[in-house]
């Protein structure tokens, strides 16, 4: 581990890499696991602000669960996370033609219906974000479903933290990059 600033970032964001690879797994990480994504109080304002825009690329099924829980939920932590659909599929998922999924939150953003991509937690996976009273923990989750990301991303030389530049950015700012950036530099001479 290493310190940027008030984070705590694992060293498993510069040594592994990781590209998504959806030809392969499709979009599973959109319907596996047992939680919903992770949001941010902005981003669960943005869902109710913007629903109208995303609600045209999910299912009727998540329509109606939305209906029933609402565009997000509380945990009893107090954290906000995307519903389920029957406990597996977020309700922001949206099926592609071809078999494979997406986000219609993105897909919206993507059509410029909306301002804000995805969620920053699926923006920046396969980095989880936890945040304590005096630091904020950056780790790299490894999950199986990913294992032809972390194929591809080897045969590209794809770190982890260049493949969620963008997300990282926006999470803690250009500077802080930077900074990551040297750090990675150093620990690969």
């Amino acid at each position: 581990m290493f310190r940027i600033g008030k984070t705590l970032v694992s060293e498993e964001i510069i040594e592994n890499n990781f590209h998504c690879n959806i030809s392969k797994c499709k979009g599973a990480c959109c319907v596996e696991g047992t939680a919903g994504a992770p949001l941010e109080k902005k981003e669960a304002e943005l869902l109710n602000q913007n629903f109208d825009k995303i609600s045209k690329y999910i299912s009727t099924r998540a329509k109606k669960i939305i209906n029933s829980y609402g565009k997000y939920v509380t945990l009893d932590d107090g954290n906000l996370e995307t519903p389920l659909v029957d406990s597996k599929a977020c309700v922001y998922v949206h099926y592609e033609d071809n078999g494979s999924l997406s986000c219609g939150i993105e897909k919206a953003y993507l059509n410029k219906e909306i301002s804000f991509n995805k969620p920053i937690s699926c923006h920046l996976y396969p980095v989880r974000v936890k945040e304590y009273s005096e630091f904020t923990a950056v780790n790299y989750h490894n999950w199986s479903i990913c294992s032809d990301a972390c194929s591809l991303g080897n045969e590209l030389k794809k770190p982890v933290f260049e493949f969620v530049k963008e997300a990282l950015i926006k999470k803690f700012g250009k500077d802080w990059f930077l900074e990551l950036e040297i750090i990675a530099k150093n620990k690969t001479k």
